[in-house]
């Protein structure tokens, strides 16, 4: 396995590098993508696709009343999380569990948002996937992707030839994947740097 594809499925020693990478590497998309995201004070948001945890950590701090959960299908990842957010976890404000996002292992209607940072790029059934993002949410919540690769530079291209079961998608095909699987109210944005933010309700 080359070290590119613990991007996909971080494991042993170059997917507890690549973890750590994304925690500081992924930094400057996160901040720019929470800006779209309105989550209560004592909400609970669930992270998918929840990598090294920065995110969480994040999501925690604007959440300081309320509850923040990661799954994670890779085992290197989720050892990462909960080491990276462990005082949260002692207090009860956070779980971090090994999973997968087609069959989500948390009860309908629990959370309020759900993010999805450089993930859905991985997701084996993109549909499926969309529909359980959209049972675990509680009306009216919100689903945030983020992604580097919006798909509209053709440069991007040359991630799914380095890196197995990797797909990019527009903007476009996530907006109608969306309206299929219950979603409403899609909203896109993008930046100059190609980077794209698709938020939608439930």
């Amino acid at each position: 396995m080359s070290f590119l594809e613990n991007t996909r499925k971080p494991s042993g020693l170059g997917g507890r590098l690549m973890v750590s990478m994304m925690n500081l590497g992924h930094r400057p998309l996160a901040d720019w993508g929470f800006q779209f995201l309105d989550v209560p004070a004592d909400g609970a948001v669930l992270d998918c696709g929840c990598g090294g945890g920065a995110n969480i950590a994040q999501l925690l701090k604007r959440c300081p009343g309320g509850t923040v959960k990661g799954v994670d299908y890779s085992a290197v990842s989720v050892e990462k999380s909960r080491a990276v957010n462990q005082k949260a976890i002692r207090e009860g404000r956070c779980a971090v569990l090994q999973g997968s996002v087609t069959d989500l292992i948390f009860a309908t209607g629990q959370f309020d948002a759900v993010t999805a940072f450089e993930t859905v790029y991985f997701w084996p059934d993109l549909p499926q996937s969309f529909r359980e993002t959209a049972r675990v949410l509680k009306p009216g919540g919100v689903f945030l992707i983020c992604n580097e690769c919006g798909g509209d530079d053709p440069k991007d291209e040359k991630w799914p030839e380095k890196i197995n079961g990797m797909t990019i998608y527009k903007d476009t095909e996530l907006k109608a994947l969306l309206e299929q699987t219950g979603f409403h109210g899609v909203q896109i944005h993008k930046n100059d740097k190609g980077w794209l933010c698709v938020t939608a309700r439930k």
